[in-house]
């Protein structure tokens, strides 16, 4: 037997049941570590990892109950994702027990989707590629006659987080002006990055492009309603690359459905896989992507050996890199921590 136990749900998301961890496990030779792939529900994961050190978190949700379950020896809740959305956060930070997630490994990829779906959206690729398949070559000219050119329009960002930087690197030599609305980011970052900082209501009446990059929060839930796509142009095109349940549907549905905007390019939905009877998968002015902005051939080695390292940094004594709770909270339960060493993660 190890001396270490990593749980984790079975299966899942990007990995094979029974194996697959090669990356993982790289940083953690040495160690006398294992991964152990135990239950999927509830009662029975919490059963499952009473003796684990760390807690490799896929393919479940760990709610509250969950999180309460785990031994006092959890050193952390390591995830190989960007979003911490599957993890009660707050019950994890009371408990004392670091989350961590993959904050920066996939921002070129989202970014580059982003303004892949910016583009086939404005210049009506299907629609392009739909007409020369069904011999209607003469139409294609005539539909884009209608649409302006790029250079000088408007793209507005919801949220200026690292993709939504990245995205306006990308937009800039497009010839698009870049504003931003984050009540949680200064002024002077955006304005460093060549955007120019913006009301929420500005972003969504002023901009010909509206990218949707909040994170998956209580606070960002639902955030965007049928109110806020009133406000848009009706000339004007929603992206969304972040998470669906951010977006109020019905509201973006009835926006598209009545002319309020023109296109949406989405690669996120509220309920993910659609129904068939949503009736975004019957819209032509909808261009969509399966949730696979992050996907790469880089995705799995990069995200497992971020997660790798996380759990060796915990097992080893030291603080992980990208530790999602909430700081202040953290303090108070810090003494847990302090017979081992408390050495930090360059990002921490």
């Amino acid at each position: 037997m190890a001396k270490f136990k990593i749980a984790t749900p079975a299966g899942a998301s990007f990995t094979v049941a029974g194996g697959g961890y090669d990356y993982e496990m790289e940083d953690l030779a040495g160690l006398d570590a294992e991964i152990v792939e135990g239950p999927t529900d509830e009662d029975g994961f919490i059963a499952f990892a009473q003796d684990a050190d760390a807690i490799y978190g896929k393919g479940m949700r760990f709610t509250k109950k969950v999180v309460d379950g785990l031994p006092a020896k959890c050193r952390a809740i390591v995830l190989g994702s960007v979003g911490v959305d599957s993890v009660d956060v707050l019950a994890a930070t009371a408990r004392g027990i670091p989350v961590t997630n993959c904050p920066d490994t996939f921002i070129d990829e989202v970014a580059d989707h982003a303004m892949m779906l910016l583009l086939s959206s404005f210049r009506r690729t299907i629609e392009q590629d739909r007409m020369v398949r069904e011999g209607k070559w003469r139409e294609g000219r005539p539909a884009l006659l209608k649409i302006p050119r790029l250079l000088g329009q408007t793209l507005g960002l919801i949220a200026f987080g690292h993709v939504a930087r990245a995205v306006a690197k990308r937009a800039k030599p497009f010839g698009l002006h870049v504003m931003a609305y984050d009540p949680f980011i200064e002024e002077l970052v955006m304005i460093e990055h060549g955007v120019q900082p913006a009301t929420l209501e500005e972003v969504l009446t002023q901009s010909d492009f509206v990218s949707m990059h909040a994170p998956a929060t209580p606070e960002a839930e639902g955030m965007l309603m049928e109110k806020h796509f009133k406000l848009m142009k009706k000339t004007a095109i929603f992206i969304n690359t972040g998470r669906g349940p951010t977006v109020q549907e019905a509201g973006l549905i009835k926006a598209l459905s009545e002319g309020w905007i023109a296109h949406a390019g989405l690669d996120v939905l509220e309920i993910e896989p659609p129904g068939h009877n949503n009736p975004i998968l019957s819209m032509a002015n909808v261009t969509l992507s399966a949730h696979t902005a992050s996907a790469s051939a880089r995705f799995d080695p990069a995200r497992k050996r971020h997660v790798g390292r996380e759990l060796a940094l915990v097992l080893n004594g030291k603080w992980p890199m990208s530790c999602v709770n909430p700081a202040v909270l953290m303090k108070s339960n810090l003494r847990r921590w302090q017979p081992i060493s408390m050495e930090r993660g360059p990002n921490s």
